[in-house]
């Protein structure tokens, strides 16, 4: 099959597209044949060496979390799939024709939505909805999510407003415009002090962004209320000890991925794609997701 090989960690330029062996599956696995990936900032964090002291690669190795594609061979003891069968998952080694995957981390793709397009969910939408979740909010207790119109973000957001939250969605000042779309009951920006200090008491932050914007936050939080986040815990934390503080690590869960995926498919939730682009431009996709651009970007096998 075709890859995208890491000889060497380093910028864009170490991806390289060429032959690499056909993976296997083993029992409980299924083989399925990538229809799409797409790029998420752990991948090229990896990429970059960033993240070898707890998720190292091993030369020459593969990247790659997001997949969607058709079942094309099934490994011993798989009772859920059939071949043929229109796929998406949380994986390893997505950036490839072919990927390994267990029966346990996949789901199908809901009839309705596009193949191609599942490939931008399952990271994004679980990772936002276990973001929300791990707030512990409550229909009628108010929520801030931080990041809102990033894909976590968005799916934070979704899913707050599912459990009858009243959502605050912090966003940059220059988004406050693509923020009405989300659907919140309120927009913060929060690269503005004084709007930061007139916001409510909050029972619970839902942060995808971290920095010096959590240590803001964070103590808007109410006594006994939840800051949860999927980077760093404020570096401020401590001055809060009434403030429990919650790291999340996204976990693969077939019905959430599922439900936020009718989500998106019947237009409730939208996680925008700006570009789609071959496998064999992974460099310059990640070139471009690096510098911060909004949407998904799609690589295509």
């Amino acid at each position: 099959m075709k890859a995208v090989v890491v000889h060497q960690y380093g910028g864009p330029e170490v991806l390289k597209f060429e032959d690499y062996p056909d993976p296997v599956p083993g029992p409980g696995e299924v083989l399925v044949r990538v229809a799409a990936t797409s790029v998420n900032p752990i991948d090229y964090k990896r990429r970059a060496g960033l993240t070898k002291d707890f998720y190292p690669l091993q030369f020459p190795g593969l990247i790659g979390v997001d997949l969607s594609g058709t079942v094309a061979k099934i490994g011993s003891g798989v009772e859920d799939f059939s071949v043929g069968d229109q796929v998406f998952a949380m994986a390893d080694n997505t950036y490839a024709e072919l990927c390994v995957v267990k029966a346990a981390a996949l789901a199908k793709v809901p009839k309705g939505l596009d193949l191609i397009q599942a490939a931008a969910l399952p990271l994004v939408t679980v990772t936002g909805n276990q973001l929300l979740a791990a707030t512990e909010i409550k229909a009628g207790q108010t929520v801030l999510v931080v990041g809102a119109v990033g894909n976590v973000g968005r799916s934070a957001v979704f899913t707050a407003k599912q459990r009858g939250a009243t959502v605050i969605a912090g966003v940059l000042t220059r988004q406050m415009d693509e923020a009405t779309t989300l659907g919140a009951n309120r927009l913060v920006a929060t690269d503005d002090d004084t709007a930061i200090a007139n916001l409510p008491p909050l029972d619970a932050v839902a942060d995808a962004v971290g920095g010096r914007t959590a240590q803001k936050l964070i103590a808007k939080v109410k006594a006994g209320g939840v800051f949860a986040t999927v980077v760093d815990a404020p570096q401020n934390a401590a001055q809060y000890p009434s403030v429990k503080v919650v790291h999340v690590f996204s976990k693969f869960d077939r019905k959430t991925l599922e439900f936020m995926a009718e989500a998106v498919r019947d237009g409730k939730l939208v996680i925008p794609i700006s570009q789609k682009l071959p496998l064999s431009e992974a460099a310059e996709a990640q070139a471009v997701a690096e510098k911060g651009r909004s949407g998904k970007i799609l690589l295509v096998a």
